[in-house]
Protein backbone atom coordinates (compact mmCIF):
# COMPACT_ATOMS: atom_id res chain seq x y z
CA UNK A 1 0.00 0.00 0.00
CA UNK A 2 3.00 2.36 -0.02
CA UNK A 3 3.10 3.32 -3.52
CA UNK A 4 -0.40 5.11 -4.08
CA UNK A 5 -0.08 8.68 -5.86
CA UNK A 6 2.21 11.58 -4.40
CA UNK A 7 0.66 14.71 -3.29
CA UNK A 8 0.24 18.00 -5.46
CA UNK A 9 0.64 20.31 -2.63
CA UNK A 10 3.51 22.72 -1.58
CA UNK A 11 2.20 21.45 2.11
CA UNK A 12 2.67 18.14 1.46
CA UNK A 13 5.46 15.65 2.08
CA UNK A 14 6.43 14.75 -1.57
CA UNK A 15 6.85 11.26 -2.46
CA UNK A 16 4.26 8.27 -1.31
CA UNK A 17 1.67 7.39 1.21
CA UNK A 18 3.17 6.83 4.70
CA UNK A 19 0.62 6.26 7.19
CA UNK A 20 0.46 8.19 10.12
CA UNK A 21 1.73 11.19 8.42
CA UNK A 22 -0.83 13.47 7.04
CA UNK A 23 -0.14 13.29 3.37
CA UNK A 24 -2.12 16.03 1.54
CA UNK A 25 -4.10 15.10 -1.54
CA UNK A 26 -5.87 18.27 -3.15
CA UNK A 27 -7.99 16.12 -6.03
CA UNK A 28 -10.58 13.94 -5.73
CA UNK A 29 -8.86 11.19 -8.02
CA UNK A 30 -6.26 11.03 -5.99
CA UNK A 31 -7.69 10.47 -2.37
CA UNK A 32 -10.02 8.24 -4.38
CA UNK A 33 -7.02 5.97 -5.38
CA UNK A 34 -6.11 5.53 -1.96
CA UNK A 35 -9.34 4.94 -0.42
CA UNK A 36 -10.37 2.20 -2.60
CA UNK A 37 -7.17 0.40 -2.98
CA UNK A 38 -7.92 0.68 1.35
CA UNK A 39 -11.26 -0.78 0.88
CA UNK A 40 -10.58 -2.98 -1.83
CA UNK A 41 -7.92 -5.39 1.21
CA UNK A 42 -10.61 -4.86 3.94
CA UNK A 43 -9.81 -2.02 5.34
CA UNK A 44 -12.09 0.67 6.80
CA UNK A 45 -12.07 4.32 5.73
CA UNK A 46 -12.68 6.82 8.82
CA UNK A 47 -13.46 10.19 7.28
CA UNK A 48 -13.32 13.41 9.97
CA UNK A 49 -14.66 16.70 7.35
CA UNK A 50 -13.60 19.91 8.55
CA UNK A 51 -13.41 23.12 7.40
CA UNK A 52 -10.30 23.65 9.08
CA UNK A 53 -8.78 25.75 11.93
CA UNK A 54 -8.68 22.93 14.11
CA UNK A 55 -8.32 22.90 17.94
CA UNK A 56 -9.00 20.28 20.29
CA UNK A 57 -12.58 19.47 19.56
CA UNK A 58 -11.39 18.39 16.28
CA UNK A 59 -8.66 16.52 17.40
CA UNK A 60 -11.16 14.11 19.50
CA UNK A 61 -12.91 13.56 16.35
CA UNK A 62 -9.57 12.05 15.28
CA UNK A 63 -8.96 9.72 18.47
CA UNK A 64 -12.54 8.21 18.25
CA UNK A 65 -11.67 7.70 14.32
CA UNK A 66 -8.88 6.10 15.43
CA UNK A 67 -10.28 3.60 17.65
CA UNK A 68 -11.67 2.26 14.79
CA UNK A 69 -9.24 -1.35 14.35
CA UNK A 70 -6.77 -1.24 10.98
CA UNK A 71 -8.85 2.03 9.95
CA UNK A 72 -7.29 4.38 7.45
CA UNK A 73 -8.36 7.89 8.80
CA UNK A 74 -8.91 10.45 6.39
CA UNK A 75 -9.83 14.31 7.66
CA UNK A 76 -11.05 16.62 4.90
CA UNK A 77 -10.25 20.38 5.16
CA UNK A 78 -12.50 22.67 2.87
CA UNK A 79 -14.22 25.62 3.54
CA UNK A 80 -17.54 24.64 1.91
CA UNK A 81 -18.78 28.39 0.22
CA UNK A 82 -22.53 26.42 0.22
CA UNK A 83 -23.01 26.30 3.99
CA UNK A 84 -22.71 30.61 3.80
CA UNK A 85 -25.32 32.79 2.86
CA UNK A 86 -24.81 36.27 1.46
CA UNK A 87 -23.26 37.98 4.43
CA UNK A 88 -22.07 35.62 6.71
CA UNK A 89 -18.50 35.11 7.34
CA UNK A 90 -17.10 32.99 4.03
CA UNK A 91 -14.36 35.17 3.36
CA UNK A 92 -13.20 36.07 7.04
CA UNK A 93 -13.81 32.44 7.75
CA UNK A 94 -10.10 31.41 9.08
CA UNK A 95 -7.49 29.20 6.34
CA UNK A 96 -4.60 27.81 8.20
CA UNK A 97 -4.36 25.12 6.20
CA UNK A 98 -0.16 24.65 6.85
CA UNK A 99 -0.55 24.85 11.04
CA UNK A 100 -3.93 22.37 10.65
CA UNK A 101 -1.80 19.72 9.09
CA UNK A 102 1.24 20.29 11.53
CA UNK A 103 -1.81 19.37 13.98
CA UNK A 104 -3.28 16.18 12.04
CA UNK A 105 0.91 14.85 11.15
CA UNK A 106 1.54 14.97 15.35
CA UNK A 107 -2.08 13.56 15.63
CA UNK A 108 -0.84 10.64 13.19
CA UNK A 109 -3.52 11.14 10.77
CA UNK A 110 -3.23 9.08 7.73
CA UNK A 111 -4.44 11.39 5.07
CA UNK A 112 -5.60 14.83 4.39
CA UNK A 113 -8.03 15.70 1.76
CA UNK A 114 -7.81 19.31 0.92
CA UNK A 115 -9.42 20.45 -2.32
CA UNK A 116 -10.28 24.05 -3.73
CA UNK A 117 -13.79 25.07 -4.83
CA UNK A 118 -13.17 24.38 -8.16
CA UNK A 119 -11.99 20.42 -7.57
CA UNK A 120 -15.31 20.07 -5.33
CA UNK A 121 -17.66 22.03 -7.50
CA UNK A 122 -16.71 22.00 -11.37
CA UNK A 123 -19.66 22.80 -12.70
CA UNK A 124 -21.46 25.13 -9.30
CA UNK A 125 -24.14 23.60 -7.27
CA UNK A 126 -26.04 22.43 -9.54
CA UNK A 127 -27.11 19.31 -7.65
CA UNK A 128 -28.31 19.79 -3.91
CA UNK A 129 -29.28 17.36 -0.93
CA UNK A 130 -32.14 18.94 0.97
CA UNK A 131 -32.37 18.52 4.79
CA UNK A 132 -36.48 18.27 4.50
CA UNK A 133 -38.46 19.82 7.86
CA UNK A 134 -35.79 19.01 10.00
CA UNK A 135 -33.42 21.74 8.28
CA UNK A 136 -36.04 24.05 8.90
CA UNK A 137 -36.26 24.60 12.45
CA UNK A 138 -33.33 26.10 14.76
CA UNK A 139 -30.75 26.59 12.75
CA UNK A 140 -32.46 26.11 9.40
CA UNK A 141 -34.91 29.20 10.37
CA UNK A 142 -31.79 31.78 10.42
CA UNK A 143 -29.72 30.28 8.10
CA UNK A 144 -32.49 28.57 5.26
CA UNK A 145 -29.66 27.44 2.78
CA UNK A 146 -27.20 26.25 5.42
CA UNK A 147 -27.89 22.69 6.22
CA UNK A 148 -28.77 21.74 2.32
CA UNK A 149 -25.31 23.40 1.77
CA UNK A 150 -23.78 20.69 4.53
CA UNK A 151 -25.84 17.66 3.27
CA UNK A 152 -24.15 18.17 -0.06
CA UNK A 153 -20.57 18.51 0.50
CA UNK A 154 -20.89 16.05 3.32
CA UNK A 155 -22.42 13.64 0.52
CA UNK A 156 -20.15 14.38 -1.79
CA UNK A 157 -17.49 13.58 0.79
CA UNK A 158 -18.90 10.36 1.54
CA UNK A 159 -18.55 9.30 -2.18
CA UNK A 160 -14.92 10.87 -2.57
CA UNK A 161 -13.58 8.98 0.04
CA UNK A 162 -15.63 5.95 -0.32
CA UNK A 163 -15.65 5.70 4.05
CA UNK A 164 -17.43 3.77 5.73
CA UNK A 165 -17.31 5.55 9.02
CA UNK A 166 -17.68 9.54 9.48
CA UNK A 167 -17.40 11.68 12.69
CA UNK A 168 -18.81 14.85 13.72
CA UNK A 169 -18.96 16.70 16.88
CA UNK A 170 -22.39 16.88 19.09
CA UNK A 171 -21.71 20.59 19.32
CA UNK A 172 -23.11 21.30 15.88
CA UNK A 173 -25.82 18.82 16.71
CA UNK A 174 -28.83 20.04 14.48
CA UNK A 175 -26.25 19.16 11.34
CA UNK A 176 -24.96 15.79 13.28
CA UNK A 177 -29.03 15.14 12.62
CA UNK A 178 -29.70 15.93 9.37
CA UNK A 179 -27.03 14.02 8.27
CA UNK A 180 -27.88 10.48 9.94
CA UNK A 181 -31.41 11.18 8.77
CA UNK A 182 -29.62 11.94 5.05
CA UNK A 183 -27.39 8.74 5.80
CA UNK A 184 -30.89 6.78 7.10
CA UNK A 185 -33.12 8.28 3.91
CA UNK A 186 -30.87 7.56 0.99
CA UNK A 187 -29.34 4.32 1.75
CA UNK A 188 -26.14 5.25 2.32
CA UNK A 189 -23.56 2.49 3.49
CA UNK A 190 -21.89 5.23 6.33
CA UNK A 191 -22.17 4.52 10.13
CA UNK A 192 -22.16 8.07 11.97
CA UNK A 193 -20.64 8.91 14.96
CA UNK A 194 -21.35 11.62 17.21
CA UNK A 195 -18.47 12.92 19.41
CA UNK A 196 -19.26 14.68 22.62
CA UNK A 197 -18.54 18.48 23.10
CA UNK A 198 -14.87 19.50 23.69
CA UNK A 199 -15.10 22.39 26.44
CA UNK A 200 -12.22 24.81 27.65
CA UNK A 201 -11.62 24.63 31.51
CA UNK A 202 -14.50 27.41 31.95
CA UNK A 203 -16.85 25.85 29.69
CA UNK A 204 -16.95 28.15 26.88
CA UNK A 205 -17.52 25.25 23.39
CA UNK A 206 -14.37 25.04 21.33
CA UNK A 207 -14.76 26.44 18.06
CA UNK A 208 -13.14 27.87 15.45
CA UNK A 209 -14.41 31.01 16.03
CA UNK A 210 -13.97 31.35 19.46
CA UNK A 211 -10.70 33.16 17.92
CA UNK A 212 -13.36 35.93 16.32
CA UNK A 213 -14.25 37.44 20.53
CA UNK A 214 -12.28 39.92 22.20
CA UNK A 215 -11.16 39.27 25.38
CA UNK A 216 -14.41 41.20 26.94
CA UNK A 217 -16.36 39.06 24.53
CA UNK A 218 -15.01 35.65 25.27
CA UNK A 219 -15.90 36.46 29.20
CA UNK A 220 -19.32 37.40 28.09
CA UNK A 221 -19.72 34.21 25.79
CA UNK A 222 -19.38 31.96 28.65
CA UNK A 223 -22.81 32.63 29.40
CA UNK A 224 -24.28 30.26 27.06
CA UNK A 225 -22.17 27.31 28.66
CA UNK A 226 -23.80 28.49 32.07
CA UNK A 227 -27.16 28.81 30.69
CA UNK A 228 -27.62 25.22 29.65
CA UNK A 229 -25.70 23.89 32.79
CA UNK A 230 -27.48 25.66 34.90
CA UNK A 231 -30.81 24.56 32.98
CA UNK A 232 -29.79 21.00 32.97
CA UNK A 233 -29.01 21.02 36.82
CA UNK A 234 -33.23 21.49 36.81
CA UNK A 235 -33.86 18.77 34.83
CA UNK A 236 -35.68 16.49 37.16
CA UNK A 237 -38.50 19.55 37.73
CA UNK A 238 -39.35 19.66 33.79
CA UNK A 239 -39.48 21.44 30.46
CA UNK A 240 -40.49 24.96 31.90
CA UNK A 241 -37.90 24.67 34.81
CA UNK A 242 -35.36 24.09 31.96
CA UNK A 243 -36.19 26.99 30.03
CA UNK A 244 -36.59 29.52 32.37
CA UNK A 245 -33.44 29.27 34.46
CA UNK A 246 -31.56 29.01 30.99
CA UNK A 247 -33.26 31.96 30.22
CA UNK A 248 -33.24 33.98 33.37
CA UNK A 249 -29.23 33.41 33.37
CA UNK A 250 -29.22 34.70 29.97
CA UNK A 251 -31.79 37.30 30.07
CA UNK A 252 -29.24 39.01 33.01
CA UNK A 253 -26.83 39.91 29.93
CA UNK A 254 -28.21 42.05 27.82
CA UNK A 255 -25.29 42.12 25.72
CA UNK A 256 -25.87 38.90 24.22
CA UNK A 257 -28.27 38.92 21.27
CA UNK A 258 -30.08 35.13 21.34
CA UNK A 259 -31.08 33.76 18.25
CA UNK A 260 -33.18 31.37 20.36
CA UNK A 261 -33.39 29.15 23.29
CA UNK A 262 -34.97 25.82 22.58
CA UNK A 263 -35.60 22.53 24.61
CA UNK A 264 -36.11 19.74 22.56
CA UNK A 265 -35.87 15.83 22.30
CA UNK A 266 -33.25 14.49 21.53
CA UNK A 267 -34.32 13.64 17.65
CA UNK A 268 -35.14 17.30 17.80
CA UNK A 269 -38.84 16.65 17.92
CA UNK A 270 -40.97 17.93 20.74
CA UNK A 271 -39.22 17.72 24.26
CA UNK A 272 -40.77 14.42 26.02
CA UNK A 273 -42.18 14.94 29.75
CA UNK A 274 -39.22 11.87 30.78
CA UNK A 275 -36.86 11.05 29.10
CA UNK A 276 -33.60 13.00 26.91
CA UNK A 277 -33.49 15.98 25.77
CA UNK A 278 -31.48 18.51 24.73
CA UNK A 279 -30.88 22.43 25.31
CA UNK A 280 -29.87 24.27 22.48
CA UNK A 281 -28.88 27.99 22.24
CA UNK A 282 -27.78 30.40 19.46
CA UNK A 283 -26.75 33.80 20.25
CA UNK A 284 -24.53 37.17 19.08
CA UNK A 285 -21.86 37.81 20.93
CA UNK A 286 -20.55 40.75 19.70
CA UNK A 287 -20.20 40.27 16.20
CA UNK A 288 -19.41 36.70 16.46
CA UNK A 289 -22.43 33.93 16.72
CA UNK A 290 -22.17 31.28 19.00
CA UNK A 291 -23.93 27.85 19.15
CA UNK A 292 -23.88 25.51 22.05
CA UNK A 293 -26.39 22.73 23.16
CA UNK A 294 -26.30 20.19 26.17
CA UNK A 295 -28.35 16.59 26.63
CA UNK A 296 -30.14 16.58 29.98
CA UNK A 297 -32.48 13.97 31.40
CA UNK A 298 -35.87 15.89 31.07
CA UNK A 299 -37.96 15.17 34.49
CA UNK A 300 -35.49 12.25 35.53
CA UNK A 301 -32.39 14.82 36.56
CA UNK A 302 -28.86 13.71 36.80
CA UNK A 303 -28.80 12.37 40.35
CA UNK A 304 -31.92 10.00 39.37
CA UNK A 305 -30.18 8.38 36.39
CA UNK A 306 -28.36 5.57 38.04
CA UNK A 307 -31.75 4.85 39.98
CA UNK A 308 -34.14 4.62 36.10
CA UNK A 309 -31.65 1.89 35.15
Amino acid sequence: MENTPSTQSGNSQQGSFTPGQATIYNTIEEIGTLTRAMRKVGRPVALVPTMGALHEGHLSLVKAAQRLPRALVVVSIFVNPLQFAEGEDLDAYPRTLEADVQKLRAAGVDAVFAPNAREMYPNGPRTTVQPGPIGRILEGAFRPTHFAGVLTVVNKLFQITHCDHAFFGEKDYQQLMVIQQMVNDLNMGVTVHGVPIVRQQDGLALSSRNQYLSAEDRELALTLSAALTAGAFVAEDGAQKVLETARGIIDAVPEIEVDYLELRGADLGEAPERGDARLLVAARVGSTRLIDNVSLPLGIGFKNIEGEG
